[in-house]
């Protein structure tokens, strides 16, 4: 095939390729266009997870009538005008090319009219073709209307998500641009709801108690740091809130969403010795630093950028997230009575977790052990040892306010107490789906709004919800008022236990079907329902915790595939004390 130069038509949608990955990239593009616009107010909605419409609206600075057939051309900027512009860039958009390649793929509508024009100008671009300019009146600012988002592009469509994450991302991406901007008024509506909405006043905390929960949103950690040209700030979280991933760790450099590994990598290595092995922290973080010391021009999308002292930024931003922690960390005190073992410190403790019922509560008598009926232990080691049924253990006692030691007729037994529990409670409510949902009335109704990023997802799961006995009802537009809860969560249900459920959920469960988002459901919400360790049981809830582990189908494992017991088998232990040789 000889080198010819391609159309016009192609390198555009090669471009809009490079510049428009999904729907959230569009959203980017007009939020950004609309911020450098000096907007004070922009509305957002969207139809069709995104591939239906985008809508932006703003009351910025807005287009000259004699610019905006221009403006969908590609290459043509009112940010820069020569290459030396780039080592000062303040504005978020420069390249040109944004408007050119979102008209190469879908049907745009702009609507706008300028500051100091009597008249607006409207542009219709279907597929990158321009079909007409019209005057119009139109109030100031700007309004860009994107139809059949890759329409004429079916290999880019063929790869987008499903809706549901669709959506799930343009709501992750404009409360972040609301937290950077918090002195602009956002407003998104994603299928005829609204949710999200800031009022503008340049409260961050405020817009993080939309974006997460107020009570976490009072617990954020600020950060302020400042060092000759360089500033951060931001927010980052307390050791007591953290994630099951990096998801939630979120740069702003200059004013610019970014992705940086290092920065990222630095940030969670500030929290350690803070927090578990899996976890991490969520963060907000603001940079500001000279434009001369950022490169942002090594990635097509602006995602990317390149400093010219990495380990300097590196090293502040760990300095202020150091100091935050330490600042919000006092040094910690241990009290002797954690060990003293009576029935007032167990009472004490007791009344933070759901009750347990007694051994003669709830589950039929487990059919008593005989010898020979039980699984062969295959393996001499300290570990599991069988799985399927476990045999009629006897309980001696709790080890830390954590293990509970039981004799079985073949050695020793360790059962963690949290991981029992959420394997109980999660094979009762999955038994719970085909019978009656036993539900709590609550005395006060409670309200729950989701954030945007969960909205949808609490949506989906609501019938689920309701089957696991829930009562739910809609309470104006994003939030509902919950009126009964499970029984079993009626003695310390919390709305945190429902949003970290929902969290888990949204991160587990993107390509998952229906039925795996419930079991996905029904595990997390046992997780934060569970007894916990440290808690200290008395004799007969640790009998009644017991008895119901060994009705379990699987009482090997907790719903997150972790141990509930450890199995030292008489062997092993005549072993360690030298009875039958050595290990």
């Amino acid at each position: 095939m000889p080198i010819k130069i391609l159309p016009e038509s192609v390198t555009n949608k090669i471009a809009a390729g490079e510049v428009v990955e999904n729907p959230a990239s569009v959203v980017k593009e007009l939020l950004e266009n609309a911020i450098d616009a000096g907007a004070q107010t922009i509305s957002i909605r969207v139809a069709g997870g995104g591939k239906e419409l985008i809508e932006i609206s703003d009351d910025g600075s807005g287009i000259p009538a004699q610019e905006v057939a221009l403006a969908v051309t590609r290459f043509a900027t009112s940010k820069i005008d020569s290459i030396d512009d780039l080592q000062r860039i303040h504005s978020l958009g420069f390249r040109g090319e944004a408007l050119a390649s979102i008209g190469a793929i879908s049907h745009l509508r702009v609507q706008t009219r300028a500051r100091d024009e009597n008249e607006g100008s409207e542009l219709v671009c279907d597929g990158g073709k321009l079909k007409k300019t019209i005057k119009k009146a139109f109030p100031q600012g700007s309004r860009f209307e994107v139809r059949e988002l890759f329409a004429n592009v079916p290999a880019r469509l063929k790869f987008l998500k499903s809706e549901r994450t669709e959506r799930s991302r343009i709501a992750e991406l404009v409360t972040l641009y609301a937290l950077a901007y918090p002195h602009i008024r956002f407003a998104l509506e994603v299928e005829g709801r609204t949710t999200l909405q800031t009022s503008g006043n340049g409260n961050r905390r405020e817009i993080l108690a939309a974006v997460y929960d107020l009570d976490s949103a009072r617990q954020m950690l600020e950060l302020d740091l400042e060092e000759a040209s360089y500033h951060i700030e931001g927010f980052c979280s307390p050791v007591g809130i953290t994630r099951s991933n990096r998801r939630d760790i979120h740069f702003f450099v200059n004013g610019r969403l970014i992705q940086d590994v290092a920065m990222t990598s630095a940030l969670v290595n500030a929290y350690h010795s803070y927090l578990m092995v899996g976890r991490f922290p969520i963060a907000v973080v603001f940079l500001e630093v000279p434009p001369q010391e950022v490169d942002i021009n090594i990635h097509p999308a602006k995602a990317e950028v390149r400093f010219a002292d990495a380990r300097a930024v590196t090293g502040k931003l760990v300095r202020a997230v150091r100091l935050a922690l330490l600042a919000s960390s006092p040094a910690p005190t241990f009290s002797s009575s954690l060990w003293v073992n009576s029935n007032e410190q167990a009472q004490d403790f007791r009344h933070f977790s759901p009750p347990l019922p007694t051994a003669a509560e709830s589950f039929p008598a487990p059919v008593p052990f005989q010898v020979g009926q039980t699984t062969p232990i295959p393996s001499p080691q300290p570990d599991l040892g069988f799985s399927g049924q476990m045999p009629l253990l006897r309980v001696i006692g709790q080890v830390g306010g954590t293990y509970i030691v039981a004799e079985g007729p073949d050695g020793l037994y360790l059962i963690d107490q949290h991981a029992a529990h959420e394997r109980i409670l999660y094979e009762q409510l999955l038994d719970k789906s085909h019978q009656t949902v036993d539900a709590q009335l609550l005395l006060e109704p409670i309200l729950f709004t989701p954030n945007p990023k969960e909205v949808e997802i609490f949506v989906d799961l609501l019938v689920s919800f309701n089957e696991m006995g829930f009562q739910m009802e809609s309470f104006g537009p994003g939030s509902y008022r919950i009126r009964a809860v499970p029984n079993f969560m009626a003695h310390n249900f919390s709305l945190k236990i429902m949003q970290d459920a929902l969290h888990e959920v949204g991160e587990e469960s993107r390509n998952a079907v229906t039925r795996q988002k419930e079991e996905i459901l029904v595990r997390s919400i046992c997780k934060g329902v569970a007894v916990k360790g440290g808690m200290v049981l008395s004799m007969e809830e640790q009998q009644g915790l017991v008895r119901q582990l060994e009705a379990c189908q699987n009482p090997r494992t907790c719903p997150h595939g972790r141990p509930t017991m450890i199995h030292l088998s008489v062997d092993i232990l005549e072993k360690q004390f030298g009875r039958k040789g050595s290990l």
